[in-house]
């Protein structure tokens, strides 16, 4: 933990750190599924393979090589989800209270993240997260996509941070690559969607957190007790 006076910002990558989107996207997965006559995968099947987008649901939900046939149904995975993409979504517990003493304590927020903007845009905005976060970066944004740093660095320049006086949340290893090489710290959100096989130790990260409270405390920030209430999905 720094002392608060030496941060800025943090920047939140969105699926798996700053929202739990799994079980819309699981939802739009298995609507797809039963519509193939297949029967519904078991959410913590999916749920590891949230963060990593389109690609993954599709490989997961039906094993389909590389091709026209998997563009079709990534296509139609994605056209169901953006029909349910804030249905059940919401911050990940604790989230609402971090964000608040961010805010109280003049530390800027934001999102960085591989979602493209015709997913990211209508999902902040559709739990008001819209006018608080400092900065708002799709993975259309730019030419390039995390792990390359230039969407943290392109964040961190609309919102006014000094990329040295950052964090940056995430919880894949592209996250922890992404940050490393824009000059941030880097913290691993174990609470996200992480697999049996990752090895988050392994990534040079600066820390883990394992709560929303975790971030909290490595920013030295004071927070409301209704960060540490715990909250899970059924």
């Amino acid at each position: 933990m720094t002392a608060i006076t030496s941060w800025q910002g943090v920047l939140f990558d969105l699926d798996g750190t700053l929202l739990d989107t799994a079980v819309d996207m699981a939802g739009a997965l298995n609507d797809l599924r039963i519509e193939e006559d297949l029967s519904p995968l078991p959410f913590a099947t999916i749920r590891p393979h949230a963060s990593h987008g389109s690609t993954a649901m599709v490989q997961i939900g039906f094993g389909l090589p590389p091709g026209a046939s998997f563009e079709t149904m990534r296509q139609r995975f994605l056209d169901r989800y953006a029909a349910r993409i804030a249905l059940e979504t919401r911050l990940f517990p604790g989230g609402e209270a971090l964000l608040l003493a961010l805010e109280v304590a003049g530390l800027k927020w934001g999102v960085v993240t591989n979602k493209p903007a015709y997913l990211t845009d209508p999902l902040m905005a559709a739990l008001e997260l819209t006018p608080r976060a400092a900065c708002i970066v799709s993975g259309d944004t730019l030419p390039q996509r995390k792990p390359h740093p230039a969407p943290l660095l392109h964040g961190a320049a609309q919102a006014g941070l000094d990329p040295a006086a950052c964090v940056y949340v995430g919880d894949a290893e592209r996250d922890v690559q992404a940050a490393l090489a824009a000059g941030m710290t880097a913290l691993v959100a174990h609470f996200g969607y992480l697999a049996d096989t990752d090895r988050p130790d392994t990534w040079g990260a600066h820390g883990s957190v394992h709560s929303m409270a975790d971030i909290a405390t490595w920013l030295g920030l004071p927070v409301s007790d209704a960060v540490h209430t715990p909250q899970s999905r059924g």
